[in-house]
């Protein structure tokens, strides 16, 4: 990092590449460590493990936190997509399996995840999504998690899951209408369109806008920011959660309705989502990831 001096963890994971600062007071996490030119960044089943992994891992107990201690989790990726969203190729396989326990244990593997972000793991972390490249499907609704989303101009962010006649189910509706109206939230999930960086940011979906190449030192700045009223901070978080709280049962209930609506797909659908696989797999890293929904 560019002002921050950072130390790599002891702990390493094979999907991920995390970072702390010596004082163990702001975490970075990049997606898609080690991926392959031809591999989809989305997030399959081994991703999201070492995702929840390494956030249980500095999720601190009621007695290890300090008074006055705000820290900070930052969520970026290593690849040039952010993240493309869920693994239609596992989703497609369990839908003509009918496996609906196996697509709810993933579902619920997700909102778990998003579920922590959205409450600051217990209270005394602020989440940044920093968005440097197409944040798609399950990787916007990640990032709506966030307490804050940090983007840079020029990438794509979109929920195109009704191209295959389904609709975002970990939480993207829920995080929406906490930063746009339910109307035009309802109008983001139902078209399905590709919007770019700067038009999310006019919406009022990002918070913060900078050119490309600067999104690590907008963060690192937001950072030191609210590092200098962390009591203040700390207390938006407990007033966050009770003002605009998202619950957990609210998430489990949209994702089961997800799922149920997933497995009554046709075939028709489930060729589609394999369709886009294969696109995205041969475009990501060339013509950019949300080409391949055009």
């Amino acid at each position: 990092m560019t002002n921050v001096e950072k130390l790599l963890r002891t702990r390493t994971f094979p999907t991920i590449r995390v970072e702390s600062d010596p004082a163990e007071t702001a975490h970075w996490l990049y997606m898609h460590t080690n991926i392959s030119q031809s591999s989809r960044p989305c997030f399959r089943t081994d991703l999201l493990e070492d995702i929840w992994s390494f956030m249980t891992s500095i999720t601190l107990r009621d007695s290890q936190r300090q008074p006055g201690k705000l820290r900070h989790f930052v969520l970026a990726s290593d690849a040039a997509a952010f993240n493309l969203g869920g693994d239609l190729e596992l989703f497609a396989n369990l839908i003509r399996k009918n496996d609906r326990a196996q697509l709810l244990a993933y579902a619920r593997r997700c909102v778990d995840g998003v579920y922590q972000l959205h409450s600051g793991m217990g209270g005394d972390i602020r989440s940044i999504a920093l968005i440097q490249g197409d944040a798609l499907g399950g990787g916007l609704e990640m990032a709506l998690a966030c307490h804050t989303i940090v983007a840079e101009e020029g990438v794509g962010m979109g929920l195109p899951e009704v191209l295959f006649g389904l609709f975002p189910g970990m939480g993207a509706y829920s995080f929406l209408c906490k930063r746009v109206s339910p109307q035009l939230a309802e109008k983001i999930i139902l078209e399905g369109n590709i919007y770019s960086s700067e038009e999310m940011h006019r919406m009022g979906v990002v918070d913060i806008l900078v050119p490309k190449g600067q999104g690590e030192a907008a963060v690192e700045d937001l950072i030191r920011q609210q590092q200098r009223a962390p009591y203040a901070h700390l207390a938006m978080n407990t007033v966050r959660n009770i003002a605009r709280p998202v619950g957990y049962d609210e998430l489990m209930g949209i994702t089961e309705v997800w799922v149920d609506t997933a497995l009554a797909l046709t075939e028709r659908s489930l060729r589609m989502m394999e369709r886009i696989v294969r696109a995205q797999s041969r475009r990501n890293e060339t013509t950019g990831a949300s080409e391949a929904l055009r």
